[in-house]
């Protein structure tokens, strides 16, 4: 009987001894500290460039409350990286304060056009509308498709790459008997540039005069169409040659 009333006043006091310490644990470390730091204020740590991780257990350390606002690209910094924190870091806060944190997604995505079927001054403009650029350019014969028109792609349509990626093409030359690549005859002269073009299978079209005081006589300043362009054989090149005083045309 005293054994089973002793059992019975023993279990009451051990629940109340383990309220008890919890209620102490609490009380020392969260209860008090918070009335401590009631009203004090605290610096706010540079996390700009920590990992978010890293960056969350530096502002709890010191009483403040880190929150993820938002997510944007970000090239300069890794993903999951803080980029802003708002307030900036050296301001003084309350303690508990929420300090908003937005984190880098890294660098942006764009989708790959496609480029098949247009023309490389058409390919240009459509990566450059993408925040892409055009990248190295071949040819090859084809008997189906048109010349100078894009046959394929390096990276395929629609697959993401990051912003500023370059995309090489491969174009069609048409039939590979028809077709040359107009060459070069910048700074030649005008003798030079004419036997070149026509070893080329091309024509001499206008020859247009234009006043320069730096380059010798009779020196090739531009020509239409451009070098590197591929042409039917037999097409007609017009060429801007240097000349000291006056202009003329031929």
């Amino acid at each position: 009987m005293k054994t089973t009333k002793l059992k019975k006043i023993i279990r009451p006091l051990g629940v109340i001894v383990v309220i008890g310490f919890i209620l102490v644990v609490l009380i020392d470390s969260f209860i008090m500290p918070s009335y401590v730091q009631r009203g004090k204020t605290t610096t706010v740590p540079d996390v700009v460039g920590l990992p978010i991780g890293e960056a969350k257990k530096k502002l709890l350390d010191i009483g403040l409350e880190p929150k993820e606002a938002e997510y944007k690209t970000d090239k300069r910094y890794k993903i999951g990286t803080v980029i802003v924190q708002n307030p900036n870091a050296e301001s003084k806060v309350k303690y508990g304060r929420g300090i908003y944190l937005t984190i880098s997604g890294g660098e942006e995505l764009v989708d790959v056009p496609n480029l098949r079927g247009k023309s490389i001054r058409e390919a240009a403009f459509n990566l450059e509308r993408c925040a892409l650029k055009l990248g190295s350019i071949s040819y090859e014969p084809s008997e189906d498709i048109f010349p100078n028109t894009i046959i394929r792609q390096e990276i395929q349509p629609n697959k993401k790459v990051t912003s500023g990626s370059q995309i090489g093409i491969i174009v069609s030359q048409g039939r590979s008997t028809d077709m040359r690549l107009v060459p070069d005859v910048s700074s030649k002269t005008l003798t030079e540039a004419k036997k070149v073009l026509t070893d080329r299978g091309f024509r001499i079209g206008k020859t247009t005069y234009q006043i320069n005081l730096d380059l010798l006589p009779n020196t090739i300043l531009e020509q239409y169409p451009h070098a590197g362009v591929l042409m039917q054989l037999g097409t007609v090149i017009d060429l801007i040659v240097a000349q000291k005083t006056e202009m003329k045309t031929k």
